[in-house]
Order: structure tokens, then sequence, then C-alpha cells
């Protein structure tokens, strides 16, 4: 039963998510379950890395126009099948990945595919913004979004890509942050 549960599940959707306002700053921690469709895996298994990138915006609430950004951040992630090893690797950056910024990431190896899409989803005490950034008495709103980024993938799999179902794998959450607790 479980088993057929999980199938009939979204291949991505969140299902933790905390926000938390201190002396520090903004922390979001969340955890993204994500199952890749049958083709996005197949070819990540056949040596094509894939990138996510997950992002965060803090918002100024106004309701006399649309909300203001006070604070966006950003991180890139890229997973990859080590077939020699037989391991995933995992790099996180803070900017998009290229060769350059491959060297000065951080990287992690994961013995399976779930494990490593688990680590991928799992965001503890992310900062989002610094405590200067909040006005006390002010009202404001965060959205994380966190997604497959195409646009990273080599060329044949962009184009390839389009207009497939499998491959649009994105998520959005948004929260009112709590006042604060001093």
């Amino acid at each position: 039963m479980a088993a057929a549960a999980w199938a009939d599940a979204p291949p991505l959707h969140i299902s933790q998510f905390q926000l938390e306002r201190s002396d520090q700053g903004v922390f979001l921690s969340a955890q993204v379950e994500l199952r890749l469709p049958a083709a996005v895996e197949d070819a990540a298994r056949r040596g094509v890395p894939l990138y996510f990138v997950a992002e965060a915006d803090l918002r100024r609430e106004r309701w006399y126009w649309y909300d203001s950004k006070v604070a966006s951040v950003r991180r890139y992630l890229r997973l990859a099948f080590q077939p020699l090893t037989r391991r995933w690797r995992i790099n996180m950056a803070a900017e998009p990945m290229t060769s350059a910024v491959l060297g000065v990431s951080l990287a992690q190896s994961h013995e399976t595919l779930e494990e490593a899409l688990s680590a991928i989803g799992r965001f503890s005490r992310w900062r989002i913004a610094d405590a200067g950034m909040i006005e006390p008495g002010v009202r404001y709103g965060v959205e994380f979004r966190f997604a497959l980024d195409v646009s990273q993938l080599p060329r044949p799999f962009q184009i390839g890509t389009a207009g497939q179902s499998d491959w649009s794998l994105a998520v959005t959450r948004s929260e009112r942050l709590p006042e604060d607790a001093r």
C-alpha cells in the first residue's frame, strides 16, 4: 500500500517548511521530497548531470501596491552519477554551475539515488536575510521555489525536453514570516 501511495505522489512536494526570525536574521528550514520521473532518472543514470535551483525571496507586504522584495537568495545544486565509483555526487554553490564554480563548490557523495535526492531537498537553517533588513512592526512574506533547471542541461536535452512534463519539476511555497518573539 505504501509503494502505491508513493507512486501516486507528485514527483516534487514540500513535506516540511519552517521560517525562523531571530537576532541573527531570517532562516528557512525545509524538506523537499523529490522523486525523479523515469525519463529524468534514466538520463541521470546514463551520466547526464541534473541541475536544481532553490530560491527564497523575502518580501515586505504592502496593501497599496505589489509587495517589495527585501532580500533574495539562491542555491544551485548539481547531481551527477559517477559510473566508476557507482556513487551519486552533489555539488552545491551560490552561483550557477560552471567548470570554474565546480572547483569551489561544496561536494557530497551518496551510495544511492534516494539518499542523494533526500540530501538535495534538505534545507536546514538557510539564512535568507540579515536581521538588519527587517523592520519591527512590518509584515513580511517568504516565497520559496525549488526546480529542475533545464537551462543548464546539455543543449540536446534542452531541445528534447521542451513540452515534456517529465522535465518540468518545480514547487513553490509562500508563507508569512512570524512576528518577532522578543
